[in-house]
């Protein structure tokens, strides 16, 4: 039969109609399942061979230094330390060093990144204090703080102190306030900068440029951490915003304004990371304008500190600041390395009225009331850790603990005298306040979900709040949350996509619950490869009730071992396998990882709430104990903390309900 194209063409369009008949008679969802399936192919066509090809998601795990003071700042230099920067840089890498007190100091691991954050004020006159330079010997405070710095030991330690106080209490001399404008200052700046420039490896080892805006009231402290996303040619576009007048000022909103304008003149961006609010006496986290007469807050005062303080310090050497056991009274492990001894330099008490305004359980809490008043949430804060060591050596891991600063380093008598008593750091006689030297912590790094060890995929992470603080190890933990998540997802091999498909990430926002679903969390754990196992994950709940009322509530929702909840909601504990003799430990109790999908059973789409978790390790040797050990010390008195369970806590997530 002879080829006819006009019949095979009737042929097909007799077909396409008959098909569509038959299609019509197909019910809607079957129908919409082959359309979406056909469709799903289509996708699929367009998207590279390569599964990891145009990836957008972040999926490197960065951990480093967010505080970090070399013998630039005064109250370091003055205090014994003679590292500096590149010191600083080369031991975050890997390098061994010298420490300050001349002994051998390496990490077991390189850093990720290090933001090296001295002082603003003053910064570089303690190397003209300690020179003895014309200027400072013919100033009364300069030439006497010469004199006792050359002295060495306790002298030059309480001279620190003095230089510390007369400034946190505005009695500092002018030749001594060292701010822009002074040539000195500009040059240590810019050598800071370069040396940032000098050690900067993308994609193998990032410095963040980076400064400490020093505001003391009084005493409180109000210090922020600046991080800039850039490089040297904006960075040297500005010297850093200080504390004193007329070139600067102690109030936070004037440290925004410079950010402002930093921004503006560069095209560079910023962020300020509030210092751990535990030594500011109840003004760190304030609900009022402590810089205007007490008064409340205004819409431009809560707009401004929520565009430039996205992150918190939760904790460093000088104690955690997640919570205190006056404030969570329920929680077992609400007293961890808790400092409530006064502000920063021993001149006013701690009082517990204090207590709510300066840890950060309680802040996320106080800013649900703040957002649900004035429609935006100040106290929105994702969570990082800080060593804050004022000897340009970060040394978090408890066996190879070099100290806060240089009088703090190895040696037989850090904790105890010879004669048995503990060793003072610092002490108000007048006020009957203080703290001793073994009640510094370890402190832990800041981890970040980035799309690149850089300075801009660094800075972007902290930004959107993708971060985490950790009390040492270096623990990995993800969470995302959502409405839409199964206990089949936290099976899937490609868990973190299916998180960034189906909801959002830890730093997030959840808002108005679909109808008959509740707030649901993928969450998974991995223990530090050279640390100790898990014992557990925790969710910790705060939100606004229907009287306008916070609340808090901890959840249990993943641990290891056999154990099962108590009939007062306890789990029990994990067990301890610690030998201080040696001291150490074994991953024979816990789990190398956790890991769970968890729905919220109190879920209210109503109340506004936030979401954070917690992961807490088995118990392990605190570094007194390795003092101990080491030292072959007798007489350690039974106050002395010898163990420790060291722990991670992720930026909340946060649900709003609809208006």
């Amino acid at each position: 039969m002879k080829y006819n194209p006009n019949l095979e063409i009737e042929m097909t369009l007799r077909g396409k109609i008959n098909t569509m008949k038959n299609i019509k008679r197909l019910n809607t969802p079957l129908l919409c399942m082959l359309l979406a399936t056909s469709m799903s192919y289509a996708e699929k066509e367009k998207q590279p061979f390569s599964p990891y090809a145009d990836r957008a998601y972040p999926t490197k795990l960065l951990f480093g230094e967010q505080h970090m003071h070399t013998a630039l700042s005064a109250d370091a230099g003055g205090g014994g330390t003679k590292l500096l920067p590149r010191d600083a840089y080369r031991f975050a890498k890997g390098e061994q060093v010298m420490s300050n007190t001349n002994q051998p100091v390496k990490m077991n691991r390189p850093l990720d990144f290090m933001c090296i954050t001295e002082h603003t004020d003053g910064m570089g006159v303690i190397t003209d204090i300690l020179k003895g330079t014309p200027n400072i010997m013919n100033d009364k405070q300069g030439a006497d703080l010469h004199k006792r710095f050359a002295q060495g030991e306790a002298e030059a330690r309480k001279a620190t102190e003095d230089l510390v106080r007369w400034f946190a209490q505005g009695e500092i001399s002018p030749v001594l306030n060292y701010q822009p404008g002074n040539p000195d200052y500009k040059r240590t700046w810019e050598d800071l900068v370069q040396a940032a420039e000098e050690y900067n490896e993308p994609h193998h080892f990032t410095t963040m440029i980076a400064y400490e805006w020093t505001s003391l009231v009084k005493g409180n402290n109000l210090h922020r951490n600046v991080i800039l996303r850039d490089g040297a040619e904006r960075a040297l576009q500005v010297l850093p915003f200080t504390m004193s007048p007329p070139m600067g000022s102690p109030n936070p909103r004037d440290l925004w304004k410079w950010l402002e304008d930093y921004e503006a003149k560069t095209g560079g961006q910023a962020i300020a990371i509030p210092h751990n609010g535990n030594l500011s006496n109840g003004i760190m986290y304030s609900m009022q304008d402590d810089f205007n007469n007490g008064a409340k807050f205004d819409k431009a005062y809560v707009t401004a500190r929520a565009k430039w303080e996205k992150l918190m310090e939760i904790g460093q050497s000088k104690g955690d600041g997640e919570t205190h056991p006056k404030l969570s009274p329920n929680d077992e492990f609400a007293d961890y390395e808790t400092w409530g001894h006064g502000n920063l330099d021993l001149t006013g008490k701690k009082t517990d009225a204090m207590l709510p305004f300066e840890y950060a359980r309680s802040t996320l809490k106080n800013g649900l009331k703040l957002e649900a008043e004035l429609g935006v949430n100040p106290f929105k804060y994702g969570f990082v850790y800080g060593s804050d060591h004022h000897t340009a050596i970060s040394t978090g891991m408890d066996n190879n603990y070099f100290g806060a600063f240089a009088w703090g380093e190895p040696k037989k008598d850090r904790i105890v005298s010879s004669d048995g008593k503990l060793k003072r750091a610092k002490y108000n006689p007048k006020l009957e306040i203080g703290y001793d030297t073994w009640q510094y912590a370890s402190p832990g790094p800041t981890a970040v979900w980035a799309t690149s060890n850089t300075r801009a995929g660094i800075f972007d992470a902290m930004k959107r709040k993708e971060v985490y603080a950790s009390t040492g190890p270096r623990i990995s933990v993800r969470v995302f949350g959502g409405f839409d998540f199964s206990a089949e997802d936290i099976k899937q091999r490609d868990f973190a996509r299916l998180g960034y498909a189906k909801g959002v990430p830890m730093g997030g926002d959840l808002t108005n619950a679909p109808k008959g679903k509740k707030a649901g969390f993928l969450i998974r754990a991995l223990r530090d490869p050279e640390g100790a196992n898990l014992d557990r994950v925790q969710v910790v709940k705060g939100w606004l009730d229907s009287n306008g009322t916070t609340q808090e509530k901890v959840y249990d929702v993943v641990w290891s071992g056999e154990r099962k909840v108590a009939k007062d909601g306890k789990l029990p504990p994990v067990g301890d396998t610690v030998d201080l003799s040696v001291p150490t430990w074994t991953n024979t109790i816990g789990s190398a990882q956790l890991a769970t999908f968890w729905e919220d059973p109190d879920f209210d789409a109503t109340q506004r709430s936030f979401y954070y978790v917690r992961v807490i390790e088995i118990p392990t040797p605190r570094w007194t104990a390795y003092d101990v050990a080491r030292y072959k010390i007798k007489n350690m008195p039974k106050n002395v903390k010898l163990k420790t369970q060291e722990r991670a806590y992720t930026s909340p997530i946060w649900y709003t309900p609809s208006k």
